[in-house]
C-alpha cells in the first residue's frame, strides 16, 4: 500500500490533535460508492491575460473549434462509454489508464482514466481538447493501449455470454 507523506500542520488547524499528527478518520463503509469527477481539470491560466496561448491563437488563422460532425460526435460518445467499461474492468488490476501514440509528436502519451474522460467530454463540448500536463515519469506497465482494452473487454463479454449459455 502506498503512503503519502503527512505534512506538519500547526496545532491551530482544525482536524489536528497534535502538531503534525492528523486525527484518525474512520474508513469508508465497504458498500460506499465513490463517484467519478466529471469536470475537466481547471486550466491554471484560464483568466491570465499574459497567457502566451493567446498570442499563438492570433497567429493561427486556422484556429477555429468547429463543432463535431454527427459521426464524430457518435464516435466520441461511444469512446466515452467504452472508456467507462475499460476502467471498471482494468482499474482493479492496477491499470491506471491508456497509452495513445501521438501522430503530431510521434511519442506515446500516457493518459489516466480521469484525464481521458475529461478530454472526451471536452471534445464533445468544444470540438477540441485542451492541452494538458502529462503524468510525471509514468510507468508504461501501468497503461494499456485502446486496442488492448477493447480486446480485453470483448473477451470478458464473450466469456460471460458463454458461461450464460451453459
Amino acid at each position: 500500500m502506498r503512503r503519502h507523506p503527512i505534512l506538519a500542520v500547526p496545532r491551530t488547524q482544525p482536524g489536528c490533535s497534535q502538531v503534525g499528527t492528523p486525527i484518525p478518520r474512520p474508513a469508508p463503509a465497504a458498500d460506499t460508492v465513490f463517484a467519478m469527477n466529471e469536470d475537466p481539470p481547471r486550466d491554471p491560466f484560464l483568466d491570465d491575460p499574459s497567457d502566451p496561448v493567446h498570442a499563438l491563437e492570433a497567429l493561427d488563422d486556422a484556429y477555429v473549434n468547429e463543432p463535431l460532425s454527427p459521426e464524430e460526435r457518435e464516435d466520441a460518445l461511444n469512446d466515452l462509454e467504452d472508456l467507462e467499461i475499460f476502467r471498471v474492468l482494468l482499474e482493479s488490476d492496477g491499470v491506471r489508464g491508456v497509452v495513445v501514440d501521438c501522430a503530431d509528436c510521434g511519442e506515446a502519451h500516457y493518459v489516466g482514466w480521469d484525464l481521458m474522460q475529461a478530454n472526451l467530454r471536452q471534445l464533445l463540448d468544444a470540438g477540441a481538447t485542451r492541452v494538458h500536463e502529462p503524468p510525471f515519469d509514468p510507468d508504461p506497465h501501468d497503461y494499456v493501449t485502446w486496442d488492448y482494452a477493447r480486446g480485453f473487454a470483448d473477451g470478458v463479454m464473450r466469456a460471460s455470454e458463454a458461461a450464460g449459455e451453459d
